[in-house]
């Protein structure tokens, strides 16, 4: 008896295995029934996007949407700032800052608040190839859109006045108070810029060289920098703090740390850039203190990523043209493929770096 168990039990176990191995087969055979088999050429281009890995910011030919961003300390969070490839940020009148945020091939249902526009940005709006959103706009600013033919959607033309719609284009947000509540979205100045005809693709290339390859400054004319100060005045500063697990850095301003008022997550970026430039009060009787900013010429800055900082020189031959930035050698940078804070500060600012 104990003989036969023996048998019956091998028998099961071989017939358990039979059973295993066939379904398996099958299953492996209904597999490659699905999974059609790739040409030469399809195979080739899989294994090159493998081995190549692709630039992913300013990725397609949508073109840029440039908004005038409100920086006053009651329209702080801002509204999808983190959704940007690049901001702009320059002194304007009584010592504040505005903020210009570029977008690119994204949809943010809201952005803002929207304010006025001023002549400098437009520089930069321009080397971007972008879009101009904004709502007014100073009488220097008045003039050069019409001088310097820039697409732009002023919207006061507009706005509602109202709480969001369906149909609203610009609205105010009535839990703030004005002028810091003014918001739109992309989609919205997708819209009108088909309808007044403006392009919505460009081919034009990227003010700054990015690269997929890791950039880390190390060089020996590098300088530690895990936090940077950066003075637009005494009732403004902005700093910048770096994380080494992210590798980004999260932004403060008037000592506190900025967030997206959308996502609730800290204002961070990759790359910082900073430019040094003459700024100075116009004469336009108003008496409202409006700043003109020296934009052409050959500016000093500092590259700033992953902890570390190199002086460059920033040069730009007009205002049309776009912005080089180049090491103390004359070779242009190379940056980091991610976000970039460009801010344009006062000619006397002490930038400060700290380990």
């Amino acid at each position: 008896m104990k003989k036969v168990a023996i048998v019956v039990l091998v028998l099961i176990i071989v017939l358990c295995m039979f059973f295993y191995f066939n379904n398996k087969n099958k299953i492996t055979e209904e597999k490659q029934i699905e999974q059609p088999e790739l040409s030469s050429q399809q195979e080739e281009k899989v294994v090159e996007e493998i081995k190549t890995p692709t630039i992913q910011t300013f990725a397609g030919n949508e073109r840029p949407i440039a908004f005038m961003i409100d920086n006053n300390v009651n329209a702080q969070p801002q509204a999808s700032i983190n959704s940007t490839y690049m901001v702009y940020e320059i002194i304007v009148e009584g010592g504040e800052t505005r903020l210009m945020a570029l977008f690119k091939g994204v949809k943010a249902d809201k952005v803002g608040p929207i304010r006025s526009a001023r002549h400098y940005f437009l520089d930069y709006a321009l080397e971007n190839d972008a879009i101009y959103a904004h709502l007014g706009m100073s009488p220097q600013a008045t003039n050069d859109f019409k001088l310097l033919k820039i697409d732009n959607i002023n919207g006061q033309v507009y706005d509602t006045g109202k709480s969001k719609t369906d149909t609203s284009l610009y609205w105010r947000d009535k839990s703030r108070k004005a002028p810091h509540n003014a918001y739109t979205n992309t989609e919205s100045i997708l819209k009108i810029s088909k309808d007044k005809g403006y392009r919505t693709t460009s081919d034009k290339e990227s003010v700054l060289n990015y690269v997929v390859d890791e950039v880390n400054l190390d060089r020996e004319d590098a300088i530690i920098a895990n936090s940077v100060k950066i003075p637009y005045g005494n009732t403004h500063i902005v700093e910048y703090k770096y994380n080494p697990e992210t590798k980004r850095y999260t932004r403060f301003s008037k000592n506190k740390k900025i967030t997206d008022d959308i996502t609730g997550e800290d204002v961070t970026t990759k790359n910082i850039i900073i430019t040094l430039a003459r700024n100075y009060t116009l004469d336009d009787k108003e008496n409202k203190g409006r700043q003109d900013v020296v934009t052409v010429g050959e500016l000093d800055g500092y590259y700033i990523t992953n902890g570390k900082a190199i002086k460059i020189k920033c040069s730009k031959k007009s205002r049309k043209d776009q912005t080089t930035y180049l090491d103390m050698e004359g070779k242009e940078i190379n940056v980091n493929d991610g976000n970039t804070w460009v801010n344009i500060c006062p000619i006397e600012a002490k930038i400060t770096f700290g380990e």
